[in-house]
Formats: structure tokens, sequence, C-alpha cells
């Protein structure tokens, strides 16, 4: 049984976190999901149709429906594993959750394609976010969220610059200032998937932890609104990238989240 924030489920939790594990979870990643409950709650003034689509053991989920309640119209959860789905429903059992949430159990792509949209959708995969981009953005909503993670900090900060150039369509830098680089060259190839479906995405929180990148991006429609966006693609010191030029976060939205957590950490000691 595993506790994070308000939520209490059961979970294999081993010494090392891989591919291998029957249901996956991993709890380095407790700070990724706490972000998208501050964020959602800074975010949206009114209720949100929202997509987990490779939910594993259903934490994600289940903490938005404990910790943002007020900001959710319904959540979507998915999952390839039959086993996995297995678990989530235990898990909303644990929690008491009846409401809100409908489970189901395709390959994520095909359960985005297969919905009529959300407005916030969550891209947490093991590795690169890449084969889920095109299904995500299709199925976004005008003003809506994409949060994307990606786990294969190797290529982006040119360890494998090769694989870097295939799956990012850029050249990575490799020094001191390699994570904000690889982070700019992951934001300008998740807007370039956008782009193509005349969806602008800018980002409203970037960062990088641990083993991860971790991306907010708002979603506004509109031919003029890529173009400025692709104004914002160059190249660092003229050969790495090309990357994203413009600012990785929203200060007044941050300052939002940051006074909501302030105010929960004083209801905490009280």
């Amino acid at each position: 049984m595993i506790t994070e924030g308000l939520a209490k489920i059961e979970a294999e939790s081993p010494k090392v976190v891989s591919k291998q594990m029957g249901v996956f979870y991993n709890p380095v990643m407790k700070l990724n999901r706490s972000m998208s409950v501050y964020l959602i709650n800074a975010y949206f003034d009114k209720p949100a149709r929202i997509a987990d689509p490779m939910a594993g053991t259903g934490i994600r989920a289940i903490r938005l429906l404990k910790e943002a309640d007020e900001k959710i119209e319904s959540i979507n959860v998915n999952d390839h594993s039959e086993k996995a789905v297995e678990i989530i429903k235990k898990n909303l059992e644990l929690n008491k959750i009846k409401d809100k949430t409908t489970v189901n159990n395709k390959d994520a792509s095909i359960f985005l394609l297969e919905s009529s949209g959300f407005d916030y959708i969550d891209i947490d995969p093991f590795g690169t976010p890449n084969p889920f981009l095109d299904a995500s953005i299709k199925r976004l909503s005008r003003n809506g969220i994409l949060a994307v993670t990606a786990t294969d900090t190797a290529a982006l900060t040119g360890t494998y610059e090769n694989a870097c150039k295939r799956k990012y369509w850029a050249k990575p830098l490799r020094n001191y200032l390699m994570h904000e680089i690889g982070l700019r060259i992951l934001i300008r190839k998740i807007q370039l998937v956008g782009c193509q479906y005349e969806k602008a995405l800018t980002p409203l929180l970037s960062y990088s932890k641990d083993h991860y990148y971790r991306i907010f991006f708002k979603c506004e429609k509109g031919k003029a609104k890529c173009d400025e966006i692709i104004k914002q693609h160059k190249f660092f010191q003229e050969k790495y990238g090309p990357i994203w030029a413009g600012q990785l976060k929203d200060s007044k939205l941050i300052q939002k989240m940051l006074a909501m957590l302030m105010l929960n950490q004083q209801s905490c000691l009280r």
C-alpha cells in the first residue's frame, strides 16, 4: 500500500523501475504528478475533460480527483495492459471514487483518436513521447493543456547525438547548458507536430528534474499563431538545435500555483 498526496494505492514498489514491472509505478515521479494537480487547479476556470492515456496504477487520475475535483468534469483513464486496468479499478474502489471516471483498455493513440477530445491530456511514457504526440494533439481542445514527459534525456543532452537528430530533428549540445538546450529541442519538436494541425503550443511551465523533462503547453488555434511559434525556432551558437528560443514559462500562472501551494501548506499546519 502506497500513499501519495491524498491517494492510497496498491502498487509494486521495486528497487529498479523498468518496463518489466507488472504494472508501472515510479515513486520518483511524485513531483511530476503533483505539478499536474497544481497546474490544473490554477489554470482551469471551469470543469475540464481530462485524459490519462498511459495510467499505470491510476495514481495520477486518483490524485487529480481527490486534490482538484472541482476543476474536473470527467477523467478518461486508459492503459493497454489488462493487468493495469484491473489495478486501476481496484485503486479507484480503494479511494471510494465512483463518479467522473471511465476506464479503458486500449493502445494509447487509439484511445485518443476514438475519443471526442479533451481539455487536458497527459502524456507520460517510458522513454520518448514521440509515438503519442500526433494523436494527443489531434484530440486537444482549443485553450486546452498538453502535458508531456520525456525520459530519454541521453538523446536530448547529446550523449547519443544521432538519436537526437533522428527523434527530435535537431543537434544537441553536450556541456553545462545541455539540459536547457535539450528541453528547448523537445519543445520545438512538439510544437512542429502541433503546427501541422494549426495548433500553436506555447509552454506555460517547463523544467528538467532527475531523469526527465516536463512541459505543459497551452493550445491555441490558428495559422497566424503557428507562424509566430515557428519564428521563435532558432539555432544556438549557429549550430546547435534548432531550438525553441521563446519563454519557458508563464510567470503569472506559476505565481498562482505557488500561492495555492502556500495556502495548502498553511492549512496543513493548522
